[in-house]
């Protein structure tokens, strides 16, 4: 991919940098990239959203300081220069959790640290932050970044809910121990959902729904 052209901030290249990963190109269903913290992490919303903010930080900002560094860093060392700025910037993001959201570092614990390895940012800033300028990878990072998150919310969304009954760590269908709400109905958690191979299996259908509306993706 060559260098964006001078063009307008939001100009229509622009936007699909956000909106394509969103859809069309999301890095989790459709490059099958970052499943592991999909699998991982997804047990709860407030896990899923720290998680994809988290990603979102390092990926946005990394693309920025990737693409001002492009034409200074000699071809042989790339990737270690990648390397030292997502490990920079992951430091960062877990300095911060663990100051104002202790409990939440110690629960994302090593997969905050795993953000180094994550496919998705490696793939951002060697694919794309190394051949074009800050603004169109700033965007590039935060669709993509915004394209995993919705994925995670999703996934954890079904997982919380149906396997504790909980969304963001607040009672929804009621109390278990109790018998209340649902529960005095005959409804139970259900415990294979708090599993990791049910998030594969959540994903698996959000990429079902997501070719069976978009044909196109068939041939992906």
């Amino acid at each position: 991919m060559s260098e964006i052209e001078k063009e307008s901030l939001f100009s229509k290249k622009n936007k699909k940098l956000i909106t394509n990963p969103l859809s069309i190109d999301n890095p989790v269903t459709i490059q099958v990239l970052g499943i592991c913290s999909a699998l991982a992490i997804t047990v709860s919303m407030e896990q899923a959203v720290v998680m994809g903010t988290s990603v979102l930080a390092v990926v946005a900002l990394g693309n920025v300081v990737v693409s001002l560094l492009r034409n200074l860093i000699a071809d042989r060392i790339r990737i270690r220069i990648q390397l030292v700025a997502a490990a920079s910037l992951v430091i960062i993001v877990n300095e911060i959790l663990m100051a104002f959201m202790p409990d939440m570092a110690e629960k994302l614990s090593v997969f905050v640290g795993l953000i180094i390895t994550n496919c998705i940012l490696m793939g951002r800033y060697e694919a794309f932050a190394m051949m074009n300028k800050p603004w169109p990878s700033f965007l590039e990072g935060i669709g993509n970044s915004l394209g995993y998150c919705w994925i995670l919310i999703v996934v954890s969304f079904f997982r919380e809910l149906f396997g504790t009954g909980k969304l963001f760590g607040q009672i929804i269908l009621g109390d278990s121990i109790e018998k209340t709400g649902m529960y005095a109905h005959g409804y139970m958690n259900n415990n294979l959902i708090i599993l990791a191979p049910f998030a594969l299996f959540c994903v698996a259908i959000i990429i079902w729904v997501q070719r069976s509306v978009n044909k196109s993706l068939i041939e992906k």
